[in-house]
């Protein structure tokens, strides 16, 4: 049980570590001035393409990560995936 813990974790950290770094090379990489500009009746708002693909990595991370967490949860109750 304890390496499955310590596997656990390593999963989880090795997602985290990929999504913090790809997050941070797609903000480095994507301009500021390029994005999307939602149109309001009084305003409008601009959202650069570099933070929409940093928010994007930190949400595929933190999806990854209550995905395997969920998935260790279950077979610690019994129930077992089909590979």
């Amino acid at each position: 049980m304890m390496a499955q813990t310590v596997q656990l974790a390593f999963r989880i950290a090795f997602v985290w570590t990929a999504g913090i770094l790809l997050a941070v090379a797609v903000r480095a990489i994507l301009p500021d001035q390029l994005g999307f500009t939602f149109a309001g009746k009084q305003s409008s708002l601009f959202v650069p393409f570099s933070r929409v693909g940093f928010w994007t990595c930190i949400l595929a991370a933190v999806t990854v990560t209550i995905l395997v967490v969920f998935r260790a949860m279950l077979g610690d109750i019994g129930i077992r995936s089909a590979n």
